[in-house]
């Protein structure tokens, strides 16, 4: 025992044990949350990049705030082009061993041209996400407008437009609600009979017609193309889609004719949007989506506007505040957002990466909800028919960054979509496991989309990448971790990773230089071409097979694969220090310290891995970060997010601070959506990711406070983080130092305590708090 180090039981005087219930705990962070919850500006979004977006998981919308003309362009999270598709390649596994052959020979181009010939995806690209059109409204006169703001309010998750036009004051609130599965637009004056306009729908798609179909009542129709031509794919039976505009007036008049609604002399009117696909699962698209876009109207038919919006706001406020963030001084609330983006690198608003943490968990609450699509590359929010890298899931670092801070930031219902997805790869990984690779389990390269596409795509110098899967099997684990439902392991989680730790038992082979257990074919992402042995490949697996070994111990099953995963995991290639002191990104030692591509693939062992810690193996975290000095501090927005994460691992506050303030300032667009460029979600989220780490860490079996506190934020407090092992965790400090942090154990697990050198260990009862000061020491 150190002399830094006090071993505390519950049950002993020396510790105060307080039990109160976390919904107090979250309602006193609710009533502490910042009123600087908003995104606001001055004028209308001339760019979709400016606009605001709301979403309840399936639906969203972008609101772009216009006076005269109101574009809001609208999503459904299932509208893809294409249909069920195997798009394994067969015989691809006749041709293994010789890839694999010509790699360990040094023929690296041969490989790839035999690769690309006969191991590809078939088609070689998977399909885009497709908008669904955009409601219109046009509002005759309003040009003039004066008074103008237009804000996102990310607490309530409603969007507001206000303005004047000659002494009229009009208000415009958009909203999706999850509890009523539909989009809300409500258009108020403040004088009597002023709300006149028009609503109209508009859709990228050829095949697409609008009709009324009730009272007040507009749908829009469609179905996508048969042939997409980037990947020159005819598709025999393209997605069906619907959408259906409901206008409701208190005064006034609501008509409908099949070009349009039209709203005359009303007071206010109520707008209600359902949409809906034929999509009922990756292998079957018999839906009817008007008959769900019906159900959706029937469904809301009766409530008033105010009980929507009450419902809406309640069912929002029970997820988002449950954690709350305040990162000293008064922030610059006075100036439109797009403004304080650009001044943020000068200093002196620290309330606004406050704000972008939230609108990180804001997003994610918006964009991935229980029976929902996962948040693909756009979360849910796409124009484009040819969307950048067709906004799937690329599962090689963005969709797995996607979902980074659903656990430690109290949003752990929201990984079920992920969760729903895989246990769909699942079936498809199978199959290219067995005909690329003939081995058992499933695997995943690097993309999947809605038709759950597990082969390797694009071109064989970086799609060939087996360890997709593997890589989203840790979030099955991490959310054990948090939460420890024994339930969900031993039903949903154990039985994924069990078969894609069998995959890797079959995969992996010996190198005939070293005699380590090698991934191959494979890459380092996204450079370097096909090689044998990639260090990230080697840290993911071991990751894998270790999380399946606990939690084969933990449920008393599989003791003989259990020892076979022991063993094979003991062989396979270490992480290596190279010539210059750098952690080696493939078994041979050639890393350029001038290289500073974008990805920084061997140190997922540092983040999103736990394998290299600064106290747990030195010496190979200090090769990692020398290798992320040579790769600098530029890089695409989610980059930047990723070295965020990695430089609080290394506990760096004040280096973690100068990327975020880059992240921020230069990466992110002015409706605060992250910049690849182009529009990436994940950088929002790994940025969110990376701001918890910086305050809060548990990866290394003991929650840590503060283990990357910046200097830019002497004074703060957080609340309701989450920590491993079932613990919420509340922290304050001032003058950079710890003030006092309040552990809430919902399991009753004992925990150690670490806050720099000094630990505690605590034994703690399921429901109880326990207040530590700035030592460590227990508080009344």
């Amino acid at each position: 025992m150190t002399p830094n180090t006090y071993h505390l039981a519950c049950g002993t005087l020396a510790l105060l044990a307080v039990s109160f219930s976390f919904a107090m705990a979250r309602g006193a962070a609710a009533a502490q949350q910042s009123e600087d919850l908003r995104l606001w500006y001055r004028q209308p979004a001339g760019e979709w990049v400016e606009a605001l977006p709301v979403g309840n998981g399936r639906l969203g919308a972008m609101v772009f705030g216009g006076t005269h003309s109101e574009r809001i362009q609208f999503n459904e999270d299932t509208l893809w082009i294409g249909e069920p598709h195997d798009y394994s390649h067969p015989g691809a596994a006749e041709h293994l061993p010789t890839i694999r052959t010509l790699l360990f020979e040094g023929k690296q181009r041969d490989a790839e041209r035999l690769a690309t010939e006969h191991f590809m995806s078939v088609p070689l690209r998977q399909m885009p996400y497709q908008p669904v059109g955009d409601l219109k409204l046009h509002f005759p006169g309003h040009d003039k407008a004066t008074e103008y703001r237009r804000e996102l309010d990310i607490d309530e998750a409603v969007a507001t437009v206000q303005y004047e036009v000659e002494g009229v004051a009009f208000t415009r609130e958009v909203f999706a609600s999850a509890p009523d599965n539909v989009i809300v637009v409500r258009i108020t004056a403040d004088k009597p009979g002023e709300v006149n306009f028009t609503g109209t729908f508009e859709s990228p798609h050829a095949d697409t017609s609008t009709l009324a179909v009730g009272e007040g009542q507009l749908a829009l129709r469609g179905r996508l193309g048969a042939l997409y031509e980037r990947a020159n794919v005819e598709i025999e039976e393209p997605l069906r889609f619907e959408a259906h505009l409901q206008a409701s007036t208190d005064g006034g008049s609501a008509d409908a004719s099949n070009e349009a609604i039209e709203v005359k002399g009303a007071n206010a009117a109520t707008l209600i949007l359902a949409a809906a696909t034929s999509y009922r699962g990756f292998e079957d698209v018999g839906g009817d989506p008007a008959a769900r876009c019906a159900e959706a109207i029937g469904a809301v038919t009766g409530k008033s506007y105010d009980e929507l919006r009450r419902a809406h706001v309640a069912d929002h406020r029970s997820l988002f505040r449950r954690v709350s963030l305040d990162l000293g001084g008064p922030g610059a609330v006075e100036q439109p957002t797009d403004e304080r983006l650009k001044a943020f690198k000068n200093g002196g608003d620290p309330q606004l990466a406050a704000l972008y943490f939230q609108y990180g968990r804001y997003l994610l609450i918006a964009g991935s909800r229980p029976g929902t699509q996962p948040a693909n590359l756009q979360g849910i929010w796409n124009e484009r028919v040819n969307p950048p890298w067709e906004a799937k899931y690329t599962t090689n670092i963005n969709a797995e960054m996607n979902y980074w801070p659903a656990e430690v930031c109290n949003l752990a219902e929201l990984h079920r979509p992920l969760f729903d997805m895989l246990d769909e790869v699942v079936i498809s990984g199978r199959r290219t496991a067995k005909v690329h690779y003939n081995c058992r389990g499933w695997v995943l390269h690097h993309n999947t989309d809605l038709w759950r596409g597990t082969a390797p795509i694009n071109n064989s110098n970086h799609g060939i990448w087996p360890t997709g899967g593997a890589w989203l099997c840790q979030h099955l684990w991490w959310h054990y971790e948090f939460g420890g439902d024994r339930k969900f392991l031993a039903q949903r989680a154990y039985p994924i990773m069990k078969e894609a730790s069998l995959f890797f038992v079959d995969y992996l082979v010996e190198d005939p230089k070293t005699g380590w257990l090698i991934s191959t074919p494979s890459n380092s992402p996204e450079q370097g071409g096909l090689v044998a042995g990639p260090t990230m490949d080697h840290q993911i697996i071991r990751n894998l097979l270790a999380n399946t070994i606990e939690a084969s111990r933990i449920l008393g099953v599989d003791a003989d694969l259990r020892q076979t995963l022991v063993e094979k995991r003991a062989k396979i290639a270490p992480n290596q220090v190279g010539r210059h002191g750098q952690l080696q990104e493939w078994l041979e030692d050639k890393d350029d310290p001038d290289n500073h591509h974008r990805h920084v693939s061997h140190l997922w062992g540092v983040h999103p891995g736990n394998e290299i810690t600064p106290r747990g193996t030195p010496e190979l975290n200090a090769a990692a970060r020398k290798s992320l000095e040579f790769r600098g501090d530029g890089g695409t927005g989610w980059s930047k997010a990723w070295k965020v994460n990695l430089w609080a691992r290394f506990g760096d506050g004040d280096h973690t601070y100068r990327l975020l303030a880059g992240l921020i300032s230069d990466s992110t667009y002015p409706n605060m959506f992250n910049a690849h460029p182009p529009f990436q979600i994940d950088g929002n989220f790994g940025g969110t990711s990376g701001i918890a780490e910086m305050l809060l860490q548990s990866h290394t079996s003991e929650i840590h406070l503060l283990p990357a506190l910046a200097s830019a934020w002497p004074a703060g407090s957080v609340k309701g983080l989450c920590a491993r092992g079932g613990f919420e965790v509340d922290i304050t400090w001032r003058d950079g130092k710890l003030a006092s942090a309040t552990i809430r154990s919902k399991l009753g697990r004992a925990c150690k305590v670490r806050y720099g050198e000094r630990v505690i260990s605590l034994k703690t009862r399921p429901g109880k708090g326990y207040r530590l000061d700035g030592d460590l020491k227990t508080r009344s």
